[in-house]
């Protein structure tokens, strides 16, 4: 059996995908929610990039297709209209079928129309947009390159981490189980006071009582991990936080 470039151990490969999956998940965090969604941040245009690579590679997902479907739940949380919340489909719907949810909302031309101020850049027109798939492909490859066929299991782990954890966990738990810091007017609670397996978006009550707020912990003994990241770019200056952190949950 092929080996690959690299001669791994169990527990090296387990520590490799927990790495990789993590990079994906700050990119989620920071690029795709705090800065594009609500503008909370300003990022170098070279961190940017790399974000937005990294999820075409890992994930293959459009930043407008994000931003719109992510800000269309913001303006109609637990409603009719909400794209993927529990209390409209069910728990189980969302949380094993969130995906699947997301591609229904981002075929809504009405929803697309939210996805305003997002790149679209030469790059984004030629490659990241038409060739989505492409990108996925391409990291299988890289995958198999360097971990040789053990690493089609390492990619099928990173293809559903985002679906699981993003789509699955925070958009179907986050609004059915856990504690409340605020009381919104939807059902957003934060399922962990330390919150780091998912970037900090455990901490989704804290997030929906200040949408374009960039920090979603409230209380000192809360730890969010991805404001963490946000303040370590901030002094490689890196990156600049924009928003005060009064502005309403229903800004965009």
């Amino acid at each position: 059996m092929y080996s690959g470039v690299f001669q791994l151990s169990l527990w090296d490969f387990i520590a490799v995908v927990l790495g990789i999956t993590h990079i994906t998940i700050a990119s989620v965090t920071i690029y795709l929610h705090r800065h594009s969604a609500h503008r909370g941040l300003d990022l170098h245009p070279v961190v940017s990039h790399f974000f937005r690579f990294w999820l075409w590679l890992t994930t293959g997902m459009n930043t407008k297709e994000w931003v719109a479907v992510h800000r269309k739940h913001h303006q109609a949380s637990d409603t009719e209209s909400d794209p993927h919340s529990p209390k409209i489909y069910g728990i189980w719907h969302v949380l094993f079928g969130g995906a699947f949810l997301y591609v229904k909302a981002k075929q809504d031309p009405e929803v697309m129309k939210l996805g305003v101020g997002t790149p679209n850049d030469w790059l984004e027109q030629h490659i990241y947009s038409p060739h989505s798939a492409k990108g996925i492909l391409l990291l299988l490859a890289i995958d198999i390159t360097l971990f040789g066929w053990v690493g089609v299991i390492v990619w099928g782990v990173q293809m559903l981490w985002i679906p699981l954890w993003a789509a699955g966990v925070i958009n179907g738990l986050a609004h059915w189980f856990g504690y409340r810091n605020t009381d919104t007017a939807d059902t957003s609670r934060n399922l962990f006071p330390i919150a780091f397996w998912i970037g900090g978006e455990e901490l989704h009550n804290g997030h929906h009582a200040n949408g374009t707020s960039p920090k979603f912990s409230q209380k000192w003994w809360e730890f969010d991990i991805g404001w963490l990241y946000i303040k370590l770019f901030c002094t490689m200056r890196l990156l600049t936080i924009k928003k005060s952190f009064s502005i309403t949950n229903k800004s965009l």
